[in-house]
């Protein structure tokens, strides 16, 4: 059974791993001479702080078997360089990094932005990364948003197809490291603020 649920800073080292396939994917230049424990080492420490963890973001997980096997986290765009932040400041202070990880402006403006969303190879093609999409629209209207964005690499035209049967459409293209990437948004239904 695959149980949806808010991250804890106890799943930060079962999230980091998953996270890091992402880095792998983006092959970002920056990270060439960062070996991956030290990589983990700074993730697993950005997904224990409050700013990950409801702060300035939502990070949730998909347990199955009493683990983590999928993570989804995002953000409202305003909080875009606080997130950053938590990155370059963490590597800035790790021995592995030659330079602190200066990360590419990913948002578009008023959106919550799904930043991230990855599942353990060993649990893909059960669902779990459209249960965790299915989360999405409710995390950003916790943050009041109407809007989702997301990023999603050229090279991965099969997670562009399950984005558009979401209902996600393109609205521009941007560069992150050295990959193109369709920018895609979805509306979702913000509930009505009532001011009796």
């Amino acid at each position: 059974m695959i149980t949806i649920r808010e991250a804890q800073q106890d799943d930060a080292g079962q999230i980091a791993p998953l996270i890091d396939i992402i880095y792998d994917e983006m092959e970002l230049s920056e990270l060439d001479d960062v070996s991956e424990p030290g990589l983990e080492k700074v993730i697993t420490k950005a997904y224990q702080t409050d700013a990950y963890l409801g702060d300035k973001a939502t990070t949730v997980v998909a347990e199955a078997d009493g683990q983590v096997v999928g993570v989804a986290f995002g953000y409202p765009s305003e909080n875009e360089d606080a997130i950053n932040q938590v990155l370059y400041d963490l590597s800035k202070r790790s021995a592995e990094f030659d330079q602190p990880l200066v990360s590419d402006s990913e948002t578009n403006s008023d959106e919550w932005y799904l930043d991230s969303i990855a599942v353990d190879p060993n649990y893909q093609g059960m669902g779990i990364g459209s249960k965790l999409l299915n989360a999405v629209p409710n995390m950003a209207e916790n943050d009041g948003k109407a809007v989702v964005g997301l990023n999603v690499d050229f090279e991965n035209p099969n997670a562009k197809k399950l984005y558009a049967r979401k209902g996600f459409k393109d609205v521009g293209v941007q560069t992150i490291g050295d990959h193109l990437y369709y920018h895609m948004q979805r509306e979702v239904a913000v509930p009505n603020l009532s001011f009796a």
